[in-house]
């Protein structure tokens, strides 16, 4: 059965995948500095095996982005996804900010709470921006970086402008349109056949949560993410894996070097025929890659 906090539309879903790890998504109520009132946090956790995996989803997105990607992780390690503060279908408010270091110090209590050791920590698009924003700032709570065709390095549009009254709500509508996020979705994919019903309903079904547009708002207000890290880069100290998909239409392929080249330790995985979320298109190929990158170095046991 399908937990009583998921709009009812979850009941639509027809992979098997997708079934079985929204049917496994949970709540916990996680006190952070943001607020005197919790924030009701959705996460899934499966698999034992050190050190853990955190995986990270993109912008506009929730924890079912990694339906393809997370069973294949938990058959060796422990693995948790986290929506991350005012995405997915972790609590919305309009007490809340919706910052980047608000979504930092979320997850700083959620990883505090709930895992509270060095994790392998993953970030997809906008998940890898967070990522390297969290190891930067909690290196101790980071045992190794993976970055999976990751924003934070060029500088994104300013859309702060358009998110004003009455352009904010129009811009929502916009983003909310079926067609809309069927085009979005297709230009993520090489093989845009994996672009289906199913995957269409997994990339929107957290749209029907309360307070989506708002949320999307004050975030895009703030600027999210869109001024890159820049010399930042180079002072991750963590070794990094770069998976990136050879054809990624969103970000491009640049990126990729340039993370190579500023990160002290790193390695880089290309994809063939892949575009922007390899986790979804060739999700066997990447967690192999997570599996070797990490049974290719030391683990640290230590926290922050």
């Amino acid at each position: 059965m399908f937990p009583k906090f998921l709009p009812a539309a979850v009941a639509q879903l027809s992979d098997a995948t997708s079934i079985a790890l929204a049917q496994q998504i949970q709540q916990t109520a996680i006190a952070t500095p943001l607020s005197d009132r919790a924030v009701t946090t959705t996460y899934v956790k499966q698999g034992t095996g050190e050190p853990p995996i955190l995986l990270l989803h993109g912008f506009d997105s929730s924890v079912l982005e990694f339906r393809r990607l997370l069973p294949l992780l938990v058959e060796q390690s422990e693995t948790w996804a986290v929506d991350l503060l005012s995405f997915g279908f972790t609590d919305r408010r309009p007490n809340l900010p919706v910052t980047p270091a608000a979504i930092k110090a979320h997850l700083y209590a959620f990883w505090q709470t709930q895992i509270n050791r060095p994790v392998t920590l993953v970030g997809a698009s906008m998940g890898g921006a967070v990522a390297i924003d969290f190891a930067l700032t909690h290196p101790d709570c980071v045992a190794q970086l993976v970055l999976l065709d990751s924003a934070g390095f060029a500088q994104g549009p300013d859309l702060s402008r358009l998110m004003v009254p009455p352009l904010g709500l129009l811009a929502t509508a916009f983003l909310r349109n079926a067609n809309v996020r069927r085009r979005i979705s297709e230009s993520a994919y090489c093989d845009r056949t994996l672009n289906t019903p199913d995957a269409q309903l997994c990339a929107s079904l957290h749209v029907k949560q309360p307070g989506w547009s708002q949320a999307t708002i004050a975030f895009t207000r703030s600027g999210g993410y869109s001024n890159a890290f820049g010399d930042r880069i180079a002072q991750i100290s963590q070794p990094t894996l770069i998976v990136w998909g050879k054809a990624d239409r969103i970000l491009g392929t640049d990126d990729a070097e340039r993370f190579a080249n500023a990160i002290a330790t790193n390695q880089l995985v290309w994809i063939e025929q892949c575009g922007h979320v390899p986790h979804l298109e060739k999700p066997q190929q990447v967690a192999a890659a997570i599996q070797a990158f990490r049974a290719s170095l030391p683990t640290r046991t230590s926290t922050g």
